[in-house]
Parts: structure tokens; sequence; C-alpha cells
């Protein structure tokens, strides 16, 4: 389908768009269900009315601008991504997901064009877990991986404040049911890869066949705490020492196992903190991502071993509190497809990749099927300011995403 779509009113909107919370090096800190993140928020309802699409805000802040189809009867094709940022996050990391679904529906618009079955851009509440964790909240409420109540009681990582009323003092706290979301006959999310891969191999797009399975947890090493000169070190049980030595084993076990496997200390807290003080207690964030559930297990098992021993050498306790898992997701065959014909229609290189990164894909493909489309970013850089695509990058995605949303629309 010839639609007219306009890569430079993309890039205006991306760029109309990061000039709410900027941050020096020219990235964005708009945290969810922040003054900042309404704006956003405000920008896009006024976008989607602009072109007649109907919005629709669920009781978890997920954010629906429908545009309707000939037959009323044929379940929805959804399209979107999110609108918060991190706290050093950059211009396209989400927005480039909901912008560019805008514009597909800006250009059916703009040429008069309808579709069989009505389609969805949604805003998801909450995708990068920096406020409110877990990850994708918003999602994983919307798709029943979590039940409603347990997401508006969230309390935020910065002030404690819970979830809901976080969304009411934004406004955007709507009468819809976020499991209506949950009836649509498909989902596509276009995303900037956040690695490397596609730009060093000279690729234009990745096809996302699925994601890794991720544990994180909360690990909690207790010694004791003593004076700084005078407890011999033989005698200390310093939790830091003990914890430094658990990650380094963690490492061990990763390259032991799995040299493809992610791991990541995600933070990193002391206890009392104090100069001339044996630390007594540590928590850090520890996880583990993988393609195969089974590889996962086996890593976080002998972590686990690793840590306990070094525990009972050191005269400690450690425990490991998993706070945020998922299972290896596996997106639809037939949307990867249909993604892979556009781009040999246009030329496009292309090549299969999995997701290391967590996104709202993954709860929605529990529902209905699902699929990715990554563009490559600059030096694989992301959560930084300095993350950047090119022009061209923008539209090469664009074009196939169009493509593969209106077939599936008919």
């Amino acid at each position: 389908m010839n639609l007219p779509l306009s890569t430079e009113r993309l890039w205006a909107r991306l760029m109309e768009m990061a000039a709410i919370g900027p941050i020096p090096g020219g990235g964005n800190n708009r945290p969810a269900l922040s003054a900042l993140d309404g704006e956003a928020r405000a920008l896009l309802a006024r976008w989607g009315a602009e072109i007649g699409l109907t919005l629709s805000v669920d009781r978890l802040g997920n954010m629906a601008l429908r545009r309707e189809g000939r037959d009323p009867t044929r379940k929805p094709v959804l399209v979107g991504s999110h609108l918060d940022t991190q706290p050093t996050g950059g211009k396209f990391d989400g927005p480039y997901g909901v912008l560019a679904g805008l514009e597909i529906l800006h250009a059916l618009h703009e040429s008069g064009t309808e579709t069989e079955a009505p389609i969805i851009l949604v805003n998801w509440t909450s995708e990068e877990g920096c406020r409110f964790s877990p990850s994708m909240i918003g999602a994983a409420g919307a798709m029943g991986v979590l039940s409603e109540a347990e997401v508006l009681a969230r309390p935020a990582l910065d002030d404690g404040q819970p979830y809901g009323e976080a969304l009411a003092a934004t406004g955007w706290a709507g009468p819809a049911d976020p499991a209506g979301l949950q009836d649509a006959a498909a989902y596509f999310e276009a995303h900037i890869e956040q690695g490397p891969v596609l730009e060093a191999e000279g690729f234009d797009l990745g096809i996302v066949t699925g994601g890794f399975a991720t544990e994180r947890a909360l690990v909690t090493v207790t010694g004791e705490t003593s004076h700084a000169g005078t407890t011999p070190m033989e005698m200390r049980r310093d939790a830091v020492l003990a914890a430094a030595e658990m990650i380094t084993a963690g490492e061990g076990v990763l390259h032991r196992i799995a040299p493809e496997a992610r791991m990541t200390i995600c933070r990193f807290l002391v206890e009392p903190g104090a100069d001339g003080v044996v630390p007594g207690q540590v928590r850090f964030a520890f996880e583990y991502r993988h393609p195969s559930d089974a590889v996962l297990a086996q890593l976080l098992g002998e972590a686990d071993a690793a840590m306990a021993a070094i525990a009972t050498r050191r005269g400690l306790s450690v425990k490991r509190e998993p706070y945020w898992s998922f299972a290896a997701v596996h997106f639809d065959a037939g949307l990867a497809q249909r993604l892979r014909a556009s781009a040999d229609r246009h030329g496009f290189r292309h090549r299969d990749i999995l997701s290391g990164a967590g996104h709202d894909a993954y709860h929605a493909a529990a529902c209905m099927p699902a699929v990715m489309l990554f563009i490559p970013c600059h030096g694989g850089i992301s959560h930084h300011p300095s993350e950047s695509i090119s022009r061209d990058w923008a539209e090469k995605g664009l074009r196939v995403l169009a493509d593969s949303v209106l077939e599936t629309a008919r």
C-alpha cells in the first residue's frame, strides 16, 4: 500500500517529544507518572485528536488511541511502545515505537484509507521500571501478569508514593478496563535495538523472534559491623568483601556454563556506609538473562550454591530473593515472516535477532500474536543521553512496520 508516510513528520515529532524533560547531552529524564510524563501524554493525545483518533485511558493509565475500521466486529490490531524514559535516557527508546505507530495512522487519515480492522496505538504506562518496579508494569497489569490492585499499590522507588496516587496526580487515571487490551488480533512494537549488532553487521532492520528469559533478585549479605582499625582481617565478617567475591563467582558461573548469557549488578547498597566501619550488610540487585529457561535455571542454581559456600567460609549469611522475572518469549512466526517479506520487497537488509532487553511486547505475547522490529542505534548506546539513530533507519523501520500493520488489519 502506497501511503503518504512522512519521515520528516515522524522526526519532527520525535524532537518535539524530546523537548519534554531534556537533560544535558541531548537525552531525556521523563519518569513514569511524573508531571513531565503527563505533558508527554497530553502531546500525544493532541496529535491523536488532530487526526480523529478516539482516546481511551484505562485504570492503569495505559493510553489507547483508536482508528475505526470498516468491520466493527473485527478485533483491533495494536501498535505501540512507551513514552517514559530512564533518568539518563535518550530520545528514541520507546518514543520511536509510539510515534512510528502514530505516523501510520496519520498517513491513513491523510489519504482517507480505510482498513477492515480497527488499529489502536498504545502508550503503555511505566515500561522502564526506574520509578515503579518491575519494568513493563502497565502492560503486565493489562495482560493479567499482575493484578490491577497489585500494580496500583506499588510504591515509587524515589519517594514511596503508590502507583495509583501518582497516576491520579498526573490526571491520567482513566475509567477503562485494562484487560480490554487483551482482546486484540495482534501487537506490533518497533524499537531501537539498544545493542550494537545491527549497525556493526550492516543490517537495516532486526526481525525480533523472541526474548531472553530473565530473573532479577535482591541479594542480602549479612555479616557483622566492627571497627576498621582494630578488627584483624581474619576475625572480620565483612559483608562487602563477601559480596564482591559472590559477584565474581556469579560471573565465573556464567563464563563456565553459558558465555552468551548476561549478568548485571544493577544496584549495590552498603550498610552502615560509614568511614572507619567494617560494613555489616550489603544488598545488591543481581540478574541473569539467557534465551533458554533451562539454562537460566542452571545458572541461578550454581550461583546460589557458590554464594552459599562463600557465606559459610566467611561466617556470614546470604539470601537471594527474586523480585522480577519472566520466561523466554517466542514471538509469532507468521507476523515475523510478514516483517521479513516487507523488508525484502523494499530491499532492506535484515536479520533475525533476539532481544536481551525486556519490552511491553513480552507481556502482549502472552495474550495475542505479537512481534517486534528493531532498527539500529549508533554504537548500540541506549539508556544514555547520547543515544541516537539515523533518519534512514527511522524511515526503513517505519515503512516495514506500516506494511505489516496494514496487512494484518487488511
